[in-house]
């Protein structure tokens, strides 16, 4: 127990040099503080104290104690660079310290500041041997912001300009800035305008906008004074002047622009915008841009383009063998598109409609049966958004029992699908045989052109010109071998309705209400589908058949091509120009032209936009011009009347008919086309106002078609024919059936004239043919102009032996022409025009009841004259038995020459046989002919011309009254 209460009391009395600094000071980790700029004391947290476990301990009152500085705080020190802050000790024994700033803070320049911090006591004895240091901890401290800082603008003044009459959502904007450092003291919260009574007014964030609409006459400048306000409500240091000018009315757009603008067909180009020039009430412009749009969609397909057969248009771009057309415009030679719904509002553009019932079979030998490699597929399409099953445009597939597919173009969810089956082949492996396209093109309702190129194993696919390539390839095995033939057929897949599966392939049940045999109906419009085999078809083909005849053109000046930049997409149914200069500008907009070069486009509006976007320097768009619309209006071009003309009826003997030449049917026939225009007095002078007059032009023909009038041509015995040679020379092709034939192809009028010149017509067995009558009929783009129906009519003379008669009298005298002897050639004589001739007989039947009647005629007065001479050498006898002394004259015989009553009765007979002819080309009669009419009329007239000859006789007998005996 002693001990226990010794030792502490042992303790105190030890020398204070035996006392160790054992322990470090300690201090919090980390503290944050809180400045006020202009102020230096810092708050912190928590509260800046350093601990030491070496502090010196308090004793009882009774006991003496002696405090040594082991375990006081004696300072901290602040490690950083260029640190605005110092520590103090404020009580060394407790360790309590602050720190505060050396000079005065500025937030503006730094708002926070972080430095480390560290505490150290006295040490040991006197001298503070083996001083401790505590950690560091590192203080973090804010500068508080002080509203000392007042708005300042960004600007020494504004400017802006208004046009009268207009209420502007916003015409400038001032902009003020504070200095201050924090968000309060820095935000501007208020604009206030300070001069009184001005009709503007400006909120929040600076923008000045009109109450009223200005008047340029009232006040042609405006002077505002605007100061700022910030959050802590200080004024702006200096208020801002602000000037805006009033302008009279300016319309920023395009002057001088004709909304209706014709155009002439044949004239060439025609400038669409000749006077027109952009207004931008003097607003500085950095560039201008603007894009001009003729809009064609509905002209056609898509734009204005020859109306041609797709063939014949094949064949003008250089497609010149090999093309066979599915769709063609139904014909005596190709009638299978005969029962589909047509399109006849695009001016003879054959367009055909498929609306999901429809379809179409190919006759055999149309197409080969299997194609060959490399070919072609081209079509037009207009395709909308349809239903998720299959639509065939094209199938090739079993007629009966497989049910396969060989190959088909068919549309599905938006893709374009090529199905090609490969023959059967000794090698047995998978090959590529459908080709997906994903196209938008195929859905948008639009007119696009399609070209198929196959070369298996690639098939490459252009659409209006622009490659694209599939985006899948699936394969399948080559069709198994069978002599099942195949049937063609557009509009829907020909397939049995058994739902039999066979080759991979599943036919599906056919659609509802339409043909039991077929399958996947379309829904669409096509044109111009064509097949080409063993070619592919080149891109330049291909543009050729896509190119519009129609579009935009500008003819850049010389002086303004670098300053201005013109680019056109690629049909030129629009072009974009970039500029800066408006002068230049101006000039290009001004030579923009419209061309159509068919010589008979098609009529009708085609809209026109332009579209103009307008910069200033500030890169903004500081001028608004308002898009302009117009059309241009395609006047009707003047039709074309194709006239048909030569002989229209000739006769030719029956041998000339069975001849290996035949007869030439239009040996002179000649093609004229005219079109009428009335003429002004200002263009010529000598002509009157009003004066309409004909004109000769010169175009090309596509379609020549001679036909049989009446009963069809019997192929047995008679035939159209033509020489070939002469055809492929020219680029035309020939047609031919038992209705005629049909000359097709794109020629000029004087080459189809030749070629009519050749066609012959021959007949083999013509004992029962009197007659035969064809009909030709010209057209011009694919029946748009169609000429005047040439009816000709071929007369057949026949040639027959002289008749011997057995009683003399019935004999024909020698002094009569046999008419019916000699083979008349009345070629070059128009005896009826082409309406009469199916009412009138023909000449060579008149000729025969003519002379007939003229025989019957002479025979009748041949008795009358034999029984008049009987008669009166009777009476002379009788005379003589009573007077022998009269002049015994029974042996003097006066002969009559009957040729003087012939002749004189021939040519009275001949003068009314003209009269008739003539009269019967004015007059159409049902029963009686003028020979029938002729022939009863000298019946009645013989009696008494017999009467006048025989008193003529008497007169010429011997007058023997005077003489005396």
């Amino acid at each position: 127990m002693y001990l226990i209460f010794v030792l502490p009391y042992c303790l105190l009395c030890l020398p204070q040099s035996a006392v160790f600094n054992k322990h470090k000071p300690w201090i919090e980790t980390t503290y944050h503080g809180i400045v006020t700029e202009n102020d230096d004391k810092v708050l912190l947290d928590p509260p800046l104290i350093a601990l030491d476990k070496d502090a010196p301990l308090r004793y009882a009152e009774s006991f003496e104690v002696t405090l040594t500085k082991e375990g006081e705080i004696c300072g901290f020190r602040i490690h950083g660079q260029n640190v605005p802050f110092e520590a103090v000790v404020l009580d060394k024994s407790t360790g309590e310290g602050v720190i505060r700033a050396k000079d005065k803070l500025d937030c503006e320049l730094q708002k926070e500041h972080t430095f480390t911090i560290q505490a150290y006591d006295c040490g040991e004895g006197p001298d503070g041997a083996n001083m401790k240091k505590s950690h560091k901890a590192t203080v973090h401290i804010q500068v508080n912001d002080i509203n000392e800082y007042s708005p300042v603008f960004k600007e020494k003044s504004y400017k802006a300009t208004v046009i009268e009459g207009k209420k502007y959502d916003s015409i400038l904007k001032v902009e003020a800035v504070d200095a201050d450092c924090s968000f309060q003291f820095s935000q501007i919260c208020n604009y206030e305008i300070v001069t009184p009574d001005v009709p503007f007014t400006i909120d929040k964030d600076g923008y000045i906008k009109n109450t009223e609409k200005l008047s340029y006459g009232k006040e042609r400048m405006y002077k505002l004074t605007v100061t700022a306000y910030d959050c802590g409500k200080n004024r702006a240091s200096e208020d801002v002047l602000v000037k805006i000018s009033v302008k009279p009315t300016c319309k920023p757009g395009w002057q001088g622009f004709n909304k209706r603008i014709e155009y002439e067909p044949g004239t060439g180009s025609l400038a669409l915008f000749p006077s027109m020039h952009l207004e931008t009430c003097d607003e500085p412009i950095t560039s201008i841009q603007a894009s001009i749009e003729l809009e064609t969609n509905h002209i056609g397909k898509g734009c204005d383009r020859d109306t041609y057969s797709e063939k014949s248009l094949h064949k003008l771009c250089g497609a010149s063998t090999g093309t066979v057309e599915l769709l063609p415009a139904p014909s005596s030679s190709a009638n299978w598109t005969v029962g589909l719904p047509t399109d006849n509002g695009h001016d003879s553009d054959q367009v055909f409609e498929f609306n999901g019932t429809q379809a179409i079979k190919v006759p055999e030998g149309v197409v080969s049966t299997t194609l060959k490699e490399p070919f072609t597929i081209s079509v037009w399409m207009r395709h909308g958004p349809g239903a998720h099953e299959k639509e065939t445009i094209l199938c090739n597939s079993d007629k009966t029992e497989m049910n396969r597919h060989h190959y088909s173009l068919y549309v599905h969810n938006c893709r374009l699908i090529l199905l090609l089956r490969q023959d059967p082949s000794e090698a047995e492996n998978y090959k590529p045989a459908e080709f997906h396209w994903k196209l938008d093109q195929v859905c948008d309702k639009e007119w696009h052109h399609y070209v198929l190129n196959v070369e298996f194993p690639t098939v490459s696919l252009f659409v209006d010109g622009t490659t694209f390539e599939p985006f899948l390839v699936t394969e399948d095995y080559p069709l198994h071998a069978s002599k099942i033939e195949t049937q063609l057929t557009i509009g829907a897949c020909w397939q049995e309705n058994s739902g039999h599966e066979n080759d991979t392939e599943t036919v599906s049940e056919p659609a509802p209400g339409g043909n039991a045999r077929m399958a996947q109906f379309f829904r669409g419009n096509l044109a111009g589908l064509m097949i080409r085999s063993g070619k592919l078809e080149n891109k330049k083909v291909i543009d050729c058949l896509y190119t519009c005849k129609e579009g935009l053109d500008v003819q850049l000046p010389e002086e303004v091509a670098s300053a201005v930049k013109v680019e056109f997409n690629p049909n030129q149914s629009s072009l974009t120009v970039e500029g800066d200069d408006i002068d230049a500008f101006d000039k290009v907009m001004q030579h923009i032209s419209y061309l159509n070069s068919r010589q008979f486009p098609t009529p009708g509006i085609r809209h026109l936009r332009v579209s103009t976007a307008v910069k200033c320097f500030n890169e903004e768009t500081c001028v608004s011009v308002p898009d302009v619309e117009g059309y241009v209006m395609v006047l009707q071009p003047e039709e074309p009347k194709i006239s048909l003309s030569g002989i229209d009826h000739f006769a030719r003997g029956a041998a000339e008919f069975e001849s290996q030449e035949g007869v030439t049917l239009f040996p002179e026939l000649r093609i004229v086309s005219t079109i009428t225009r009335e003429v002004e007095a200002d263009a010529e002078p000598e002509v009157t106002e009003g004066t309409v007059v004909s004109e000769e032009i010169m175009h090309n023909l596509d379609t020549c078609e001679v036909t049989a009038v009446g009963d069809e041509l019997d192929g047995e015995h008679e035939s159209l024919e033509v020489d070939l040679a002469q055809l492929q020379q020219r680029g035309l092709e020939m047609s031919s059936s038992n209705l005629g034939l049909v000359i097709t192809g794109v020629n000029t009028m004087a080459n189809y004239e030749q070629v009519l010149h050749l066609i012959r017509y021959k007949n083999w067995h013509t004992e029962a043919l009197f007659d035969r009558k064809f009909k030709l009929v010209c057209s011009e783009l694919n029946g748009r102009y169609i000429s005047n129906d040439f009816k000709v009519e071929v007369n057949v003379i026949h040639t027959a032996s002289p008749v011997e008669h057995a009683n003399n009298a019935m004999v024909q005298p020698n002094f009569i022409n046999p008419v019916h002897h000699a083979s008349v050639d009345l070629s070059g004589h128009n005896l009826v025009n082409a309406h009469q001739a199916s009412v009138v007989p023909s000449a060579a039947t008149i000729v025969i009841v003519v002379c007939v009647s003229f025989l019957v005629f002479m025979i009748i007065l041949g008795v009358f004259r034999i029984r008049a001479a009987h008669q009166r050498t009777m009476r002379d006898q009788e005379n003589g038995k009573e007077n022998e002394m009269d002049w015994d004259d029974s042996a003097l015989t006066i002969t009559v020459n009957p040729m003087e009553t012939y002749e004189d009765q021939h040519s009275s007979e001949e003068e009314e046989e003209e009269e008739e002819e003539e009269s019967e080309d004015g007059e159409e009669e049902d029963d009686i002919t003028s020979a029938e009419s002729e022939s009863s009329e000298d019946e009645e007239g013989g009696e008494p011309e017999d009467q006048q000859g025989a008193s003529r006789q008497q007169q010429l007998e011997w007058d023997d009254s005077t003489l005396t005996y």
